[in-house]
């Protein structure tokens, strides 16, 4: 997964040149503490593009966010789930699919609700909307 500084989320699509487009799983995330926490306990320090996640967050707890609408600079991102995590983690570290397997360690996905530009450093919040029903 390349890193970039900026791309456009799409609404109803997903990430612009991204491959996975459409469907419920337009978006991934994974948050930088976690991922910190899981490289302490492997004692490794891989980069977080490993995890091959659209958008890398910090100082947001995306556990049990289902249903819940994250703001990304003007985004809206409805979160729809939390992400497992694949095979090619272990490839790119040994257990680091077992650590990911930990409730929400792997991220979450979602839709995109309102598309537009977004870049390294845009704030990131819980958007005042209502949550979906369980």
């Amino acid at each position: 997964m390349d890193s970039r500084e900026s791309g456009m989320l799409m609404a109803g699509a997903g990430l612009q040149d991204s491959a996975n487009q459409g469907g419920r799983r337009q978006v991934t995330l994974i948050e930088m503490e976690r991922w910190k926490h899981m490289m302490a306990e492997l004692r490794a320090d891989l980069d977080p593009s490993a995890r091959r996640a659209n958008l890398l967050v910090e100082r947001i707890d995306l556990g049990d966010s289902r249903g819940k609408v994250l703001a990304v600079g003007p985004c809206l991102i409805r979160i729809l789930g939390e992400t497992r995590p694949c095979e090619r983690m272990e490839e790119a570290l040994p257990g680091l699919r077992a650590s990911m397997s930990a409730p929400w360690n792997g991220g979450a996905y979602g839709e995109i609700l309102t598309g537009g530009p977004i870049r390294v450093g845009d704030e990131v919040r819980w958007a005042e909307e209502p949550t979906l029903e369980e």
